[in-house]
């Protein structure tokens, strides 16, 4: 017999979501009058922009990693002081609409900070806001499972969070701003960084100039970024890649060769780098999993991802359900605040009956500034777009889904000799997806090389699923058991007798 979700107060608000976005979301509604329940994976808010180490490694300056730390440091002491609830711990894997009462929502969550669920939890609420945050793109290369190879962000979460280096001499590569900020804070930190090796150049923002003015804020950090990089005599390479990684057991050192205007490797320009790591990453992709399994409308991005549909005030196409942060176009963390102070600002003014809240000044404010810095987003994700040649630095024998180990090989089989002409029928003739990220890590690869056998560039679409993560049986098992007991079927009529 499983356990039956146990359940929390119904709130007004429940927050999918911790970080930047989530936070100035939940602190915000809470301090308009909404009870708000804020539910996170990790123990500590903060989301990764804000990863901490624990209080048990006894970091004496943990805002000496971080840009923008005393944004932080504001957000955690509304927290502390309002009234709301941070569900720590809490892995979301689904939110659906109750029944009969169509203007509620259900929260279904696992507890337990490793995922395998000690207990399920369910969060009513009269409307939901997902502030998910993104994860990393990468695109596959070969070598790129050899251990010592991590992603771009995910060696920053490592300095961060456990104050430990990816390795000792460290090649930072791919396309996107983050990769300034890894190398900047991995040499800061001690690291070696022969090369920060970029994909596409930077000449793209000079063609935006308002754009760039309207948003000085991250010019100052680039300029940071860029005096750590000199002071540490860190190189930078545009319009190159990693296209192979050596090494036995492990990474020794890396390929880099120069790209065309198209991502395509130029014959005759590769050049070998010792190196015991490489940090790669090319962008984020906003995370959808749950908004998408809602049915809220999707858009395309400039750099090929997809993100949510939102109205002036972060409300999706589904009633009831709002977002912000990286969930519609990644934007960065002060975009995210932003956005999730309006969030809260306009829920509020939806439950409460005041819509004089989303005609002030201060709203005005906010969509200006949103505004501002959505369009130096969207510069930003059309300079760093891959290219369609990209795919060119595999071979057949490149793993391009590591979880089910299928090849670019076998994927380019599925297209030309089994007349494969989506992600989705490669996925279901090769396994490409099926593993446990569920495609989050090949499925931009997968799409791109079904798009290489006919000649296009298929951007992945995103997938409508009815779990946004991998979870036990035992969690459905006890829904269906509270579905059941909460409404029993009604007895046929006997006949008389």
């Amino acid at each position: 017999m499983t356990s039956s979700p146990s359940d929390e107060p119904e709130y007004d608000l429940a927050v999918i979501g911790a970080g930047a976005a989530g936070l100035a979301g939940a602190v915000t509604a809470a301090e308009l009058g909404l009870s708000v329940a804020l539910l996170d994976t990790a123990a500590h808010p903060g989301g990764q922009f804000y990863r901490h180490p624990a209080p048990a490694l006894g970091a004496t300056r943990p805002e000496a990693l971080h840009h923008d730390w005393s944004t932080f440091d504001e957000l955690r002491r509304r927290l502390a002081d309002s009234d709301a609830r941070y569900l720590a711990g809490h892995h979301v894997w689904t939110v659906v609409r109750t029944e009969p009462r169509r203007d509620r929502w259900e929260v279904h969550a696992a507890t337990g900070a490793d995922g395998n669920g000690e207990r399920p939890v369910r969060v009513r609420a009269r409307a939901v806001l997902l502030a998910t945050g993104a994860y990393e793109r990468q695109l596959p290369f070969p070598g790129w499972t050899l251990p010592g190879v991590v992603g771009a962000g995910g060696a920053q979460a490592m300095l961060k969070s456990g104050l430990v280096l990816p390795g000792r001499r460290v090649v930072v590569a791919g396309s996107g701003p983050l990769l300034l900020a890894v190398a900047a804070s991995l040499a800061t930190a001690g690291a070696r960084v022969p090369a920060v090796v970029e994909a596409s150049g930077y000449l793209g923002y000079a063609r935006h100039p308002r754009a760039l003015a309207a948003d000085v804020h991250k010019l100052a950090e680039a300029a940071v970024h860029g005096t750590a990089l000199l002071r540490h005599r860190v190189r930078l390479r545009t319009r190159s890649a990693v296209t192979q990684v050596h090494g036995a057991d492990r990474v020794e050192a890396v390929t880099v060769s120069r790209l065309d205007r198209d991502w395509r490797p130029v014959p005759g320009t590769g050049r070998r780098i010792a190196c015991d790591a490489l940090a790669v990453g090319h962008g984020l992709v906003p995370q959808l999993e749950l908004a998408t399994g809602l049915g809220c409308a999707t858009r395309r991005t400039q750099d090929g991802t997809s993100a949510l549909d939102l109205d002036a005030d972060q409300q999706t196409s589904v009633p009831g359900i709002w977002a912000a942060g990286e969930t519609g176009g990644v934007g960065g963390v002060r975009l995210a605040c932003v956005e999730g102070e309006l969030a809260g600002v306009a829920i509020a003014a939806r439950l409460r009956e005041r819509p004089a809240l989303t005609a002030g000044g201060r709203v005005r404010a906010l969509r200006r500034r949103r505004d501002r810095m959505r369009a130096f987003a969207a510069v930003m994700a059309a300079a760093h777009a891959p290219g369609p040649g990209w795919s060119r630095w595999l071979d057949d024998a490149t793993d391009v889904c590591r979880c089910e180990e299928v090849t670019a090989g076998r994927i380019r089989e599925a297209v030309t000799d089994y007349g494969a002409r989506d992600a989705r029928t490669v996925k279901l003739l090769t396994r490409a997806g099926m593993g446990w990220c569920q495609g989050r890590m090949c499925g931009t690869a997968v799409a791109c090389l079904v798009g290489e056998g006919q000649g296009a560039q298929l951007p992945p679409s995103p997938e409508r699923r009815p779990l946004a993560v991998p979870v036990r049986l035992e969690m459905l098992a006890a829904l269906a058991e509270t579905a059941a007991r909460e409404n029993p079927p009604s007895k046929a009529p006997q006949p008389p007798g």
